[in-house]
């Protein structure tokens, strides 16, 4: 892998990831200078600016058992009967045009659920990465940023849905390494990543994992994403299992008020001994419509197939474990009664081939919540 290294910073592939895993904020690049008169002078934005997001919530898990988390394999929105903060975000970033970089750190219940096995400090830094134009219409960033892989992210305002898919809660929501994003066209983005891995700040082994990222919007109506990853994933001390990962999503604005997402996740990695492979593959389906200027709906249909549970409830399965397949819907309701503010309520059902899911009478095949947000940023 370590041959790797400095070809791999010649990969290309998209950096929409970046967009979807952080705040909205106003771009400074889009400022309108001040008019040279009258007396009163629009000020300029600079180059710093700051954002911050909180996401409050109270969900209940129908039939639950004696606890308040939920299911194992959920990281975002993952308690129960309890009124309490998903993610809290406060970060600040630069972008002169030439040089930029990004601070942001972070709390809440996502984090203690996906960050269980980062550093106690470094667990809080959502996002801190410093970057500059090695040539036009190119940016590399070193540090830590949001994932190149997937339609959803960290930020449940910027999502379709309330809660995360179930490929998306066990596919990487954050990276550290580094990044080299160059802009083809205005429809066309690529970037290459060399990174620690599989969604680790810190290294767990002497190997490096390299990724990529195609994003091509065609029209102003159709966007089509292509991620890869590739690297060993495995403990220092433990036998390679080189992972293979491909994420393709496309997103379809077919009116003003209707719009559809398809995504598609296949994986493989090597089994145990390395004999043959062990593979999963995920789907999910989105249709959000707008039903008013205030309020939206979007219906979520997903599948998650796992050979004996890898991923999702092992990085290093071994022959004997079961096969994960489970799979179901949700539908939310969104109210925006302001720009910066999101309420939203959503229901969810899901349905596995094992009783996996634990009730106040036993283990069970089905599973049932709701969930419910007030999400505010700045």
């Amino acid at each position: 892998m370590k041959k790797l290294l400095l070809p791999a910073l010649a990969l290309l592939c998209t950096s929409a990831a970046l967009g979807q895993t952080t705040p909205t904020t106003a771009d400074p690049n889009l400022a309108v200078p001040a008019p040279a008169a009258p007396a009163t002078a629009t000020p300029v934005a600079g180059p710093l600016t700051t954002y911050g997001f909180v996401d409050a919530y109270y969900g209940f898990d129908f039939n639950h058992g004696n606890t308040n988390v939920r299911p194992g394999f959920l990281y975002s929105h993952n308690r129960q009967n309890e009124f309490t903060v998903n993610n809290a975000v406060l970060g600040m970033r630069y972008d002169d045009g030439k040089v930029r970089g990004a601070l942001g750190i972070h709390a809440g219940t996502y984090v203690s659920a996906n960050y269980a096995a980062e550093d106690q400090v470094m667990k809080h830094i959502y996002e801190a990465y410093a970057g500059f134009r090695p040539f036009a219409k190119a940016w590399l960033d070193l540090g830590i940023f949001g994932s190149h892989i997937g339609f959803e992210s960290a930020i449940s305002k910027d999502n379709w849905t309330l809660t995360r898919s179930l490929m998306a809660e066990n596919s990487p929501y954050y990276e550290s390494g580094a990044r080299l994003t160059y802009e083809v066209s205005p429809k066309l983005t690529l970037t290459g990543l060399v990174l620690n891995g599989w969604q680790n700040i810190r290294e767990t082994n002497q190997g490096k994992a390299l990724g990529t990222q195609i994003q091509w919007k065609p029209t102003a109506k159709l966007l089509i994403n292509s991620s890869t990853f590739y690297g060993n994933e495995q403990p220092q001390d433990s036998l390679k299992r080189r992972r293979y990962f491909h994420n393709f999503y496309a997103t379809y604005a077919a009116t003003e008020r209707l719009n559809l997402a398809l995504v598609f996740d296949v994986g493989k990695q090597q089994s145990a001994g390395r004999h043959g492979y062990d593979t999963w593959h995920t789907g999910s389906a989105f249709v959000k419509y707008k039903l008013s200027d205030l309020f939206s709906t979007t219906l979520r249909g997903e599948y998650y197939n796992a050979d004996r549970g890898v991923i999702i409830s092992s990085i290093m399965p071994t022959p004997t474990d079961t096969r994960f397949l489970a799979g179901g819907t949700s539908l939310n309701l969104d109210y925006l009664p302001t720009a910066n503010v999101a309420f939203r309520v959503e229901g969810r059902y899901l349905r596995a081939q094992e009783a996996i899911f634990q009730h106040d009478n036993g283990a069970s095949r089905n599973y049932g919540n709701v969930t419910t947000s007030v999400a505010l940023s700045f």
